[in-house]
């Protein structure tokens, strides 16, 4: 019978992941696609284009918001098609399945949950649209089913949850816990209105994939699980102020994160994979892991979080080596990506073009992270300069009032989605504090 995905196979395609990224060490940037500034300047003023007819309609949207949803569905696809150089089948890819599968995420959530944020939602769109990705390189059609509605939303209500600097280690620890009881299928009592929301969004898996028929599902959310409890011990973790220790356990825990967040999402679009779709899932989890963390470098070394990209700056070291190793990587798991026999060559380019473009705005986000020799090398690789995605990523945040009233008058203005997901029954929340003897007798067991 095919290995589950447990803990021990997950260690080893961690061994296998980190050997592969030691492999991609290089001072040279992989070959690349090229443009001249000329080039650069006119994309970035069909993108700036793009923006302002956004922004029209963020003015817009409270007095016409169905003229507003016509538009936004048209804008969007356009935009990303500008910002990632693609033409024909892999804009109607944006245009009619993932836009669509995210609109039906959002709308879902906040009729599940009205206080979910916006970032929330952009969040679990992510993973929904990673999702849907995978659908169509393991043959399957794009669509958002219960599950992968579900488990894309555990990351609002349960990730976020743990990563909030100012909860006790022991409330983490039993949450933690209890969460691992659920996902191995014990019935457990609702404590409060977040276990209620991550108890649900289990069954809403569990009735998609019944337990007896889909083992190998179950077995990789617990991976994921036990992924993340690693990755929150070790922030308190002595060994990450070891240059030499700390930079291994990192990089491990890095890859068994994003693996085993990925292989989750891969069994939720296809339960039943192969060798070469397990390997190709693991290592794009560990690409986007990778990816997340050099977006978030600046934000991560202010508040002191350890990654491979911190630990670097911490030491005076300019990040230029390990950019440039990830660019290898990423052409790696590009050239996995191709060997899949689904999957349309335009997907396969619109999500080898996406990895790219998000490298280069992080980079152009923290340029002092960066030598400037390296950035003047990096720099024509990206479809943009690096001052304009800066200046225009300051930007939008900067009109993020503006974009949520968009945002719900996008969500608001649509007729119900033919086919849409029903919303589950709701459950009896009970009001029950853990007492202080048991987070005392939990902290001690997991010290």
């Amino acid at each position: 019978m095919k290995d589950l995905y447990s803990w021990p196979w997950v260690e080893a395609q961690v061994a296998q992941t980190v050997d592969e990224w030691k492999a991609c060490s290089a001072r040279s940037l992989p070959a690349l696609p090229r443009f001249t500034v000329p080039q650069q300047r006119q994309r970035e003023k069909a993108c700036d284009q793009g923006i302002r007819a956004l922004e029209r309609e963020a003015r817009h949207a409270p007095a016409q918001r169905r003229l507003a949803r016509q538009r936004i569905q048209e804008a969007v696809p356009r935009l990303a098609a500008i910002a990632l150089g693609i033409e024909g089948e892999a804009v109607e890819l944006l245009s009619n399945c993932f836009l669509p599968v995210g609109t039906q995420l959002a709308r879902w959530a906040r009729g599940y949950d009205p206080t979910l944020s916006i970032d929330d939602i952009i969040q679990a769109s992510r993973n929904a649209w990673i999702c849907c990705g995978l659908q169509a390189l393991l043959g399957r059609p794009i669509e958002l089913t219960p599950s992968i509605l579900a488990y894309s939303l555990l990351y609002p209500y349960s990730d976020n949850y743990l990563d909030q600097p100012d909860l006790s280690s022991a409330e983490k620890l039993l949450f933690s816990e209890r969460f691992r009881q659920r996902l191995r299928g014990q019935r457990l009592s609702v404590r409060n209105p977040r276990e209620a929301s991550v108890w649900t969004m289990v069954q809403m898996i569990e009735e998609q994939y019944p337990r007896p028929l889909y083992p190998q599902v179950f077995e990789s959310l617990l991976a994921i699980h036990q992924a993340q409890e690693h990755s929150l011990a070790q922030l308190n973790s002595n060994s990450r102020f070891d240059p030499l220790r700390g930079d291994a356990e990192i990089l491990r825990i890095s890859c068994a994160k994003g693996g085993s967040s990925v292989i989750a999402d891969a069994c939720l679009a296809q339960p039943c994979l192969n060798a070469e779709e397990d390997r190709f899932s693991f290592v794009w989890g560990v690409l986007l892991q990778l990816g997340d963390d050099l977006q978030d470098v600046r934000a991560d070394f202010e508040r002191g979080s350890a990654t491979l990209f911190t630990r670097a700056a911490a030491q005076g070291q300019p990040l230029d080596t390990l950019v440039a190793q990830l660019l290898h990587f990423s052409e790696q798991v590009a050239e996995r990506m191709d060997r899949l026999p689904n999957g349309s060559p335009s997907l396969k380019n619109l999500m080898r073009t996406s990895w790219r473009l998000l490298i280069f705005m992080a980079v152009a986000d923290a340029p002092q992270f960066f030598s400037p020799a390296f950035l003047a090398v990096l720099e024509p690789c990206s479809p943009f300069r690096f001052d304009f995605l800066r200046e225009r990523t300051q930007k939008l945040t900067g009109s993020q009032a503006h974009y949520a009233k968009l945002f719900d008058s996008f969500l608001e203005s649509g007729a119900a989605d033919p086919g849409a997901i029903p919303m589950p029954g709701q459950l009896i929340t009970e009001s029950v504090r853990p007492s202080a003897d048991e987070l005392c007798a939990l902290s001690c067991t997991f010290a």
